[in-house]
């Protein structure tokens, strides 16, 4: 048995040693990039904000420069706050900066099936070519009748209840991806599955972008506390079970009318075939439409409605959008051909996507191994943020970046997928769609959608500033007043929408009642349009059986 002195010994030994360690915990180690003063154990912690973190992080950027660290108790951050930094590291060095920190709580949302914040690794380079088939350039194609139904669906919405603009934005763009993912129609702004995805994701966000969660990731031993002392992960559990119940059920029930010869060709053909070519479990094909589902609904309405309350608080640019229309449309609604004659609209869509980013702060890669950038050093395992907001919002790049003015994009003609993959840094437009190899799939289909709101919108309907009953003044939102979490948009605000004429008016209702002949009763598709590239997909019972 050890002598009493030998445990005291080993005692001081094994204290001064945790001391040691502990010594380092929150300091800026030498090389690293700048950023603001740290505290011991903390680091710079206590001087992140509560809310609003997109401002302080480019307060940070205007004193430390494009590239500064901040230094979050046992976790290094990198932000990157200038197109040429962005472009440097997450474009030109994706293979080392693609993956994902450990985000502990935001994973346990989805039970770590969540492709936005899957490592780089063998699943996620599965998943992502599953959806590659579904976005690519050639398929993007195809759904151009499903957004010009939905579209369509949405001028009525807007004629009949203009106050419930949300709702009918939303139902827009989530019966768009429905088709395209699980091939049927979201038909009523009041459908439950709809409100359950908006509201579950909205809470993920929240999750994604709160105290509790940061605190975890930092300090994993937290992690050993028990729920009656995490009542925030006893919450997630919740979410989790509530959202995959929505994502696997919508995923089992496709899976199950695919098999029977009754559902419509959709994106779960290739991933029911690849779970039984690759044994997925239902968990992660769920979770792989359901990622679908959540990025084609979430990220264009919000963009959307960012671009209404644009309108409403910057009123030239109605009436300078409708000049464009009027000469170039006439009477007739905008259509997809019309882009090429209309760049003010295409000025609307940029401008747009710059002026209120919905992924405001980006979600952060993860370097895999040590690197070094402008002199300084960037360690393995540092969660890497992409500053998207002080890119869009730098008075340099854009003079007067709060106002809201397409005339910025007068001669830039490119598409997203042009801009995001320019090897021009400076000759991008927004940095809304991600980074190098985690760049977002879905644009053709996203710059489509946009193109065709914006443009129909401003055609058929006037956006003015409502009237205070009280004082007699224009009610002018708020533009600064945003939703928190990870993903923002505008929170509530008032807008009077009105039909420009009668003849405008009467031409939706048209257009709608031209649609409906192409629906069944339950207002589905009767036939799929041409050049679906599951067109032609056999049954799979039928398969199985020859």
């Amino acid at each position: 048995m050890p002598s009493p002195s030998l445990i005291l010994a080993a005692a001081i030994v094994a204290f001064a040693v945790v001391c040691y360690k502990l010594s380092g915990v929150g300091r800026r180690p030498k090389g690293y990039p700048p950023g603001p003063p740290t505290l011991p154990l903390i680091g710079n912690l206590h001087l992140m904000p509560k809310k609003n973190t997109h401002l302080q992080l480019q307060k940070w950027a205007e004193e430390y420069g494009p590239m500064y660290s901040l230094i979050l108790g046992t976790k290094v951050m990198i932000v990157l706050s200038s197109d040429k930094a962005i472009s440097d590291l997450l474009d030109k060095r994706s293979n080392i900066y693609s993956s994902r920190p450990d985000m502990y709580l935001s994973s346990m949302v989805g039970a770590g099936s969540r492709m936005l914040l899957m490592e780089y690794g063998d699943t996620w380079r599965k998943v992502r070519g599953l959806v590659h088939n579904s976005l690519n350039v050639k398929a993007a194609r195809a759904y151009v009748p499903y957004q010009d139904l939905e579209n369509k669906a949405m001028l009525l919405g807007f004629l009949e209840t203009p106050s419930l603009f949300v709702d009918h934005i939303r139902r827009y763009t989530n019966s768009l991806t429905t088709q395209m993912v699980f091939g049927f129609r979201t038909t009523d702004i009041n459908d439950p599955k709809l409100k359950q995805l908006y509201h579950g994701f909205e809470k993920f966000s929240e999750v994604c972008g709160s105290a509790t969660a940061s605190l975890l990731d930092l300090y994993p031993i937290l992690r050993q506390l028990p729920d009656a002392l995490l009542p925030l992960r006893r919450y997630v559990k919740e979410l989790h079970r509530k959202e995959s119940k929505l994502y696997v059920g919508h995923y089992l029930d496709t899976k199950k009318r695919l098999h029977e010869g009754t559902a419509k060709p959709c994106f779960c053909v290739d991933i029911v075939r690849a779970q039984e070519k690759d044994g997925l479990s239902d968990l992660l094909c769920g979770y792989t439409s359901g990622s679908m589902l959540e990025a084609g609904s979430d990220t264009t309405a919000s963009t959307l409605i960012g671009f209404v309350q644009a309108i409403t608080i910057f009123p030239e640019v109605v009436k300078a959008a409708q000049e464009e229309l009027d000469r170039v449309c006439g009477n007739r609604m905008p259509d997809l051909n019309d882009l090429p004659d209309l760049p003010y609209i295409r000025g609307c869509m940029k401008e747009s996507m710059r002026w209120m980013p919905t992924d405001i702060i980006g979600v952060p890669h993860a370097v895999i191994r040590d690197d070094e950038y402008m002199g300084y050093t960037i360690p393995k395992g540092a969660s890497v943020m992409w500053n998207v907001w002080a890119v869009q919002n730098d008075p340099k790049r854009h003079p007067n970046p709060r106002r809201f003015d397409p005339t910025r994009w007068a001669h830039d003609s490119q598409t997203s997928v042009e801009a995001a993959t320019n090897r021009d840094a400076t000759k991008r437009d927004h940095f809304v769609f991600g980074a190098g190899r985690r760049l977002c799939q879905g644009m053709h289909i996203a710059d489509r959608s946009m193109f065709l709101g914006i443009s129909r919108l401003l055609w058929a309907f006037d956006f003015k500033q409502p009237i205070d009953p009280s004082t007699g003044q224009e009610i002018i939102p708020d533009m600064n007043d945003l939703s928190e979490g990870l993903f923002v948009q505008p929170n509530p605000f008032e807008v009077v929408i009105t039909p420009r004429s009668e003849h405008k008016a009467e031409c939706v209702r048209n257009e709608w009642k031209n649609m409906t002949e192409l629906l069944d009763d339950e207002m589905q598709w009767k036939t799929v349009p041409e050049g679906l590239i599951w067109r032609d997909y056999e049954p799979l019972e039928a398969r199985e059986k020859s």
